[in-house]
């Protein structure tokens, strides 16, 4: 038994590395080659673990093969257009200028309900208000809305709006972070007197934003 689990940690952590090298993109957001390869990994990290005769180097090798492929395969795409095409495919107009085409989606095996679906999760619910409607090579949908039904901006008031950058966590469970307050240009004193005002101390809070805006998000910790 004690085998067993030391295999699966050692799998486990290779299985992690060979994953998180591979980039931090959704399941619903990797190309065909990536989902391919994520599988394969998956089937063969599950022998060594479950079968103690199995040389736990039969696992290792095969995954460390697929992850050196996917790095050349990755290379190839940034490299060539073509390539790029071949491998992942090309986006696909399935809704040109308020206009449902009907060969895109025979050509992509979509169905009017899967459209239909796909435009609800983006929180549209009138095929009408549509103007185009793009498969990616992911097979997302990305939505462009007719003029008129779009969401109004400042801009269309001629109005000024001032920036606002991201906001920054400072306090994470009673952690400082001290390396978002070195790129905001401050220190522990100043983080101090900011929490201060909120009646407690930095290490008594459960959480501590500096938003966009510079105002203060600050919550203690339950005791």
């Amino acid at each position: 038994m004690l085998l067993i689990l030391v295999r699966t940690i050692i799998i486990y952590v290779l299985v992690l590395f060979v994953m998180r090298f591979m980039g931090k993109r959704e399941i619903g957001q990797m190309q065909p080659f990536e989902l391919v390869i994520a599988i394969m990994i998956a089937d063969l990290a599950a022998a060594p673990m479950a079968e103690i005769g199995v040389p736990i180097l039969y696992g290792v090798i095969p995954i460390f093969g697929l992850l050196f492929i996917h790095v050349i395969i990755s290379v190839l795409n940034l490299k060539s257009i073509k390539i790029r095409e071949i491998i992942c495919g090309k986006p696909r107009i399935l809704i040109y200028r308020g206009k449902i085409d009907e060969k895109a989606l025979i050509q992509e095996n979509f169905t009017i309900n899967e459209l239909q679906e796909r435009l609800r999760v983006n929180n549209i619910n009138n095929l009408g208000d549509v103007e185009f409607a793009i498969l990616e090579t992911s097979g997302q949908i990305s939505v462009v809305l007719k003029p008129e039904k779009r969401a109004l901006k400042p801009e269309d008031f001629n109005l000024n709006v001032s920036y606002e950058g991201i906001a920054y966590d400072l306090v994470i469970d009673g952690k400082i972070m001290n390396e978002n307050l070195e790129k905001l240009g401050k220190d522990y004193n100043w983080l101090e007197r900011e929490v201060g005002k909120f009646n407690i101390k930095p290490e008594e809070a459960l959480i501590v934003v500096l938003n966009g805006d510079q105002t203060i998000f600050c919550q203690k910790k339950e005791e």
